[in-house]
């Protein structure tokens, strides 16, 4: 099945380039140029996935991002960033998105990364309908239903991005388990690159600031020096 990307790019040869690459994803290629459209573009219907330019005339891509997570949509988002705004892309991931890439940026990467998050959802998407409707995981207070992707933590409702979920789905799938920054890239991200552990490291801190009783002193999401996380009790 055809999937469907929102691209939201303000540079022309860029956005071409990419247009012209994606195709190999077997993909639908809807291309804006300003942040308007991309806002007006990414509200009105159903995308498989979006990229994002966070540097865009009119309304920012973090403001883009805030708002389609603000409407309690799940569809992926990936920033195109410049080197020179790690707060942005700190921002970016704070507020939902779910992976970054820096400009300049090999095509190829880019496409990987989009072939893998396709894989991802697939992969999502295949295990949600192999549970019984209603299934759930519980570690203590907190209780994870798979078929709402809806998170319950003593008996109130946690906000998380969808990124946020899957994490923390993963780590409550396999409890006690430790995973490395690049395991976890692998199985959440569906892709493991040297560099890009700060994708797992704000999502982290994130999970933790939403579902930690106190952040600083985490008993759910713990730290494994020199290895990675496990998820305790």
């Amino acid at each position: 099945m055809e999937k469907s990307i929102l691209l939201v790019e303000d540079e022309k040869d860029i956005a071409q380039l990419l247009q012209l690459h994606l195709v190999d994803c077997c993909a639908e290629v809807v291309w804006v140029d300003n942040g308007h459209e991309g806002l007006r573009n990414a509200l009105q219907r159903s995308w498989d996935l979006i990229i994002l330019d966070l540097r865009l005339p009119g309304i920012s891509g973090l403001e883009i991002c805030r708002q389609v997570r603000s409407s309690q949509s799940y569809v992926p988002i990936l920033m195109l960033t410049a080197k020179s705004t790690e707060l942005d892309r700190v921002l970016g991931l704070e507020i939902g998105a779910d992976d970054y890439v820096t400009k300049p940026f090999s095509v190829q990467e880019l496409v990987a990364r989009v072939k893998a998050i396709f894989r991802r959802c697939d992969a999502m998407g295949r295990a949600v309908s192999q549970h019984e409707e209603g299934a759930t995981l519980v570690a203590g207070s907190i209780v994870l239903d798979v078929d709402k992707r809806q998170v319950l933590q003593e008996g109130s409702a946690v906000e998380l991005t969808a990124k946020e979920f899957d994490l923390l789905h993963h780590f409550l799938s396999h409890p006690g388990r430790v995973f490395s920054r690049t395991q976890l890239l692998d199985s959440v991200w569906g892709y493991g690159h040297d560099g890009y552990e700060h994708t797992v490291n704000s999502h982290i801190n994130r999970l933790r600031s939403k579902i930690e009783p106190d952040p600083a002193k985490p008993t759910h999401i713990l730290t494994v020096w020199g290895v990675g996380y496990r998820f305790g009790q």
